[in-house]
């Protein structure tokens, strides 16, 4: 029941070139930076990653884009990541761009094995319809585009099918947790967390905190350990290590 790995290098030793990862965080809030990180000096290559975002430039899944570790990404913000933006307009990758309520629903249906649901956001637009450049060709033109999607009225209202997702990996980061893998999170850091943890077959996640079993009270768990294989313990500069995006003081 001991999930704790000794290293965020061995936690992620095993993850091998085009493996599909469920990355949590929002913007730079609640990312596993750490194993990232790991996973950057680690070498694996042609990963499809599903995640909210894909860092910014220099920060969070930002390295591996940059180092050309990516070839597919799955999510809803391309933001102000440069190398991303410029990835996707050249044809050196491709996107799909999916509304954001939706990608956390199809995590979290992947991880609860439901494998489709539907749901009306995209209804009347090209998500259903099709035609969403998934990627583009080097002339700027379209080369893969989005295929068009079942659609079906409930109580008069049309609804698009979206299926769940499930990826061989998921990277998190969570707040507190204990060697059986039940995690905390805090704040605006619980954001994809939870719902990439749950869409992975194995499920790496860093803590800042590691506690014993029975030191967490079950009423303040937000995920369960039977959705965690691996626990890593940060160091306390590892923890402390959050950057502000966008850091705005009075003048």
């Amino acid at each position: 029941m001991d999930k704790v790995s000794s290293s965020a290098a061995e936690a992620v030793a095993d993850i091998r070139d085009g493996a599909s990862l469920a990355v949590g965080g929002f913007g730079l809030s609640g990312v596993p930076e750490t194993l990232i990180r790991a996973l950057h000096e680690q070498g694996a290559t042609t990963l499809s990653v599903v995640s909210n975002n894909c860092g910014v430039d220099g920060r969070g899944l930002g390295v591996l884009l940059a180092a050309g570790r990516i070839t597919r990404v799955t999510g809803s913000y391309v933001g102000e990541n440069k190398e991303f933006a410029r990835q996707y307009l050249s044809g050196e990758l491709e996107v799909e761009l999916v509304p954001q309520g939706t990608l956390a629903e199809r995590l979290r249906a992947g991880g609860a094995g439901i494998p489709a649901f539907y749901t009306p956001a995209g209804v009347g637009t090209q998500v259903a319809k099709g035609g969403l450049p998934w990627r583009h060709a080097e002339d700027g033109s379209v080369a893969v585009a989005s295929p068009p999607k079942e659609t079906r009225e409930f109580a008069g209202r049309p609804h698009v099918l979206e299926h769940g997702i499930t990826t061989d990996f998921a990277l998190v980061r969570a707040w507190r947790g204990d060697r059986h893998g039940n995690l905390v999170f805090r704040k605006a850091a619980a954001n994809f967390n939870p719902l990439a943890a749950m869409a992975g077959h194995i499920t790496v996640a860093e803590v800042e905190e590691l506690v014993e079993p029975g030191e967490l009270s079950p009423d303040e768990v937000h995920l369960p350990g039977i959705y965690v294989q691996r626990v890593v313990e940060l160091t306390a500069e590892q923890a402390a290590d959050k950057q502000i995006e966008k850091r705005t003081v009075r003048s």
